[in-house]
């Protein structure tokens, strides 16, 4: 018996891939070529997980994880935030096109060994101060990689009703859920809130 279940997952999946000869052309990226390759990627991951088929997941996010355009994408994001001028041990800024282009094919699993962390102090407001590891932007990248993967399917599993460092959710949704919920007859009467003291420091 032969099993089409591969070539199944191919005609699904079968997006214009981004080229490697585009590679070297930072500035000429189709951004939505490449967001759509990544989202429609992780669309199918999310409804493999939802339908309980984790073969079919497992595949689609290898496919995923080894694509040009997710690759891109990982690179871009790490390149375009706040701590992007901040470099790691190895004092590597990702500031050029041509350095981006470069990154996109270091991003490889064969090999890769993480480097230690840059360990520096941020101030506190009372005064002590709060110890931060700050990774290479190759080891940035190569976590945002697999992120793109696993988001779908936590996603797919997490509480409706959590806001914190979730995709495309932010205060304000969280504020407009609890108005909905605290403005009912049958509402609760009191909010409990709290906080671990030194979370990251110790619980984490």
């Amino acid at each position: 018996m032969i099993d089409n279940s591969e070539n199944q997952l191919k005609t699904e999946v079968a997006i214009p891939e981004v080229s490697r000869t585009e590679t070297s052309n930072w500035h000429e990226t189709d951004w939505n070529h490449v967001n759509k390759k990544v989202f429609n990627l992780q669309k199918q991951i999310a409804k493999a997980e939802r339908e309980g088929r984790r073969g079919k997941v497992k595949r689609l996010q290898n496919l995923l994880t080894h694509s040009i355009a997710a690759k891109r994408l990982a690179v871009r994001r790490v390149t375009e935030n706040q701590g992007a001028k901040t470099p790691g041990v190895d004092g590597e800024t990702w500031n050029t096109p041509k350095a981006k282009a470069l990154a996109v094919e270091m991003l490889k699993e064969e090999g890769y060994k993480p480097k230690p962390l840059k360990r520096v102090f941020i101030p506190k407001p009372n005064g002590k101060e709060r110890p931060l590891g700050i990774p290479t932007l190759k080891d940035r990248a190569m976590q945002a990689l697999p992120k793109l993967a696993l988001e779908p399917v936590a996603e797919n599993n997490a509480d409706p009703n959590s806001y914190g460092f979730r995709p495309y959710r932010s205060t304000a949704d969280a504020m407009s859920q609890a108005y909905l919920r605290l403005g009912l007859k049958t509402s609760p009467q009191w909010i409990l809130e709290g906080d671990i003291k030194g979370c990251f420091d110790h619980a984490c």
